[in-house]
């Protein structure tokens, strides 16, 4: 059996599209965090069954929604992605490979309506296909979440479709989310800012992202793409300059 995965916030709009992209799989679980849209009633409607949870870090809930299932297999999709059916086909009949309990699949990302190919974002591997009695989250990893499995992994060819950010302001704001969650992690790993940190950081990442992994075959595309992530580092420090005083705060 195998049970397909979708961690959902207010996602009305990119969830039909996934949820039938899904038709394939044995069971779809819609892993919901509180949405005040019709999320949980699309989600219904295509035969999806409904779980819901208080979010605290992503890491969590992904373990969350493991104990929710019986599954033989899980592939956990975001709602914003979608299967292709020669994926589904090869997803198919890899589960069936004993020796194997997890499989990468190579992502194409969708940024701002072009295929991203350069500057880091493909193949853009991700280990979502495995067996859950294998594997778990890691609970100190709370963004970019680390899947700890014990057993043998493979790569499938074909990739899984990532309608990513659609434009500028929305990926400023996620990457801004992230570094949040980001610099809270290295504050409490004690690394602090320092005043290099606001020029170098950047300037490193955005020539590896120009230059070292080819964003520049992208024309204007790569460039900007670039451009955007050497500005996420700038924020990454500002808000672990920050992290102190946060931290204060709450407690």
């Amino acid at each position: 059996m195998l049970t397909a995965i979708i961690l959902t916030l207010d996602e009305a709009s990119n969830l039909p599209a996934c949820l039938e992209s899904l038709d394939w799989v044995d069971e779809k679980l819609v892993f919901d965090s509180g949405s005040r849209d019709s999320t949980c009633d699309i989600a219904r409607e295509h035969g999806a069954r409904v779980v819901q949870r208080r979010f605290d870090n992503y890491a969590s809930q992904r373990n969350a929604a493991l104990v929710e299932t019986q599954a033989e297999w899980v592939l956990f999709v975001d709602a914003d992605e979608r299967v292709t059916p020669p994926l589904a086909r090869e997803m198919r009949g890899a589960i069936n490979d004993r020796h194997v309990v997890g499989w990468w699949l190579p992502r194409h990302n969708y940024i701002f309506d072009k295929l991203t190919l350069y500057a880091g974002w493909y193949p853009d591997y991700q280990l979502r296909l495995f067996r859950p009695e294998c594997a778990h989250y890691d609970s100190e990893q709370h963004v970019h979440e680390l899947l700890r499995i014990k057993g043998m992994t493979a790569k499938l060819r074909e990739p899984i479709i990532h309608q990513n950010y659609a434009t500028i302001p929305e990926f400023i704001e996620r990457q801004r989310r992230y570094s949040r969650y980001e610099a809270d992690i290295l504050y409490r790993q004690g690394v602090r800012a320092r005043l290099h940190n606001f020029v170098l950081q950047p300037v490193r990442q955005f020539f590896w992202r120009y230059v070292s992994l080819s964003g520049w075959r992208m024309g204007g595309h790569g460039l900007l793409l670039s451009t955007l992530m050497a500005y996420s580092q700038w924020v990454l420090y500002r808000d672990l300059a920050g992290a102190g005083t946060n931290s204060a705060l709450e407690s």
